[in-house]
């Protein structure tokens, strides 16, 4: 199986090796279906990443990272994208020509047995309660569907692109007053998630990277990494199931945790109520916060390193 699908991913990298590619905006079409997507360029730079804030230990120390240029979701992944993905008939239904093989043989996820948009709507609104295996394979179904290599962001990554030039507490400045313009936020969100897009977008016109859903990022948490941090390209690749990094606060956070170096810890405490043992590598069925945001590198990595990022194996969950 594993030579199948690495024969697979020597082929469909063939589509990203075009000597062409133009570092623009783009729009990302889900071939035979209706449904699209708007990635956004984000050039190469240095950033000051974290802050100062004595009240929030784990963003410091305030640190230079240097970034490769990469594409990142001009919005959060909204259930349009995310239910093709999870349910394998409702894609196959929607999908003009037929599921290719190579889509149709990936795993899904496991139909949740609570309504995962714990009803707050899903048109138009971004998906949420994936846990961040689920979140990956998601990329994977990406890959195997479009040819592209699609990933989770690293933290700096996030970070970097929410500033997009800012050293300030936010985006627009340091006065929270503000923030309703831009975000989604237990003050004015009535309790659930919104349309994406439906709010201002940030000088580089990524829409609701404060607010409305926590997103996930690729890095292990911890309180102190920012001390060993490497300065080009960083990521904290760990290997426990908790707790992972999640940024940009969501629609029942409060205002005091907003800002472009706020950090949010995964927990196991949100598959509390899953009755199965081992518990569920897709789901957290109390999490109707946590959604998820893609990035494109705009230099793709090796097959090999394609294959080891959507092959990971799930950790499992007792």
């Amino acid at each position: 199986m594993k030579k199948v699908f690495g024969l697979l991913f020597l082929t469909l990298m063939s589509f990203q090796l075009n000597p062409a590619l133009v570092f623009e905006p783009y729009t990302q079409k889900l071939g035979g279906t209706s449904v699209s997507f708007e990635m956004s360029p984000i050039p190469a730079g240095t950033f000051w990443m974290g802050s100062t804030d004595s009240s929030y230990p784990d963003q410091q120390p305030l640190h230079q990272v240097k970034l490769d240029a990469f594409w990142i979701g001009t919005h959060e992944v909204t259930w349009d994208a995310f239910e093709l993905f999870l349910d394998k008939q409702y894609e196959q239904t929607m999908t003009e020509g037929g599921v290719p093989v190579r889509v149709d043989a990936l795993t899904r996820p496991s139909l949740p047995y609570l309504d995962m948009t714990f009803g707050m709507g899903k048109e138009g609104k971004p998906a949420v309660g994936m846990t961040q295996y689920g979140a990956i394979q998601y990329c994977h179904w990406l890959y195997l569907k479009t040819g592209i290599f699609y990933r989770l962001p690293t933290e700096a990554e996030w970070e970097y692109a929410a500033r997009a030039g800012s050293k300030h507490q936010f985006f627009f400045g340091d006065d929270a007053t503000d923030l309703g313009d831009y975000a989604w936020h237990a003050g004015n969100s009535s309790g659930s998630t919104q349309l994406v897009g439906s709010k201002s977008p940030n000088p580089w016109g990524l829409y609701d990277v404060y607010g409305n859903v926590s997103e996930w990022v690729m890095d292990q948490y911890e309180k102190d990494y920012y001390s060993r941090s490497p300065a080009v390209n960083p990521v904290n690749v760990g290997s426990l199931l908790y707790p992972h990094v999640l940024r940009g606060g969501n629609f029942a956070s409060p205002k005091e945790h907003f800002s472009s170096s706020f950090r949010e810890q995964s927990s196991s405490d949100w598959k509390r109520i899953d009755p199965q043992i081992p518990k569920s590598q897709w789901w957290f069925p109390e999490a109707p916060f946590v959604g998820m945001r893609l990035v494109r590198p705009l230099i793709p990595p090796s097959p090999g390193e394609i294959f080891a990022y959507y092959n990971q194996a799930p950790i499992v969950d007792y």
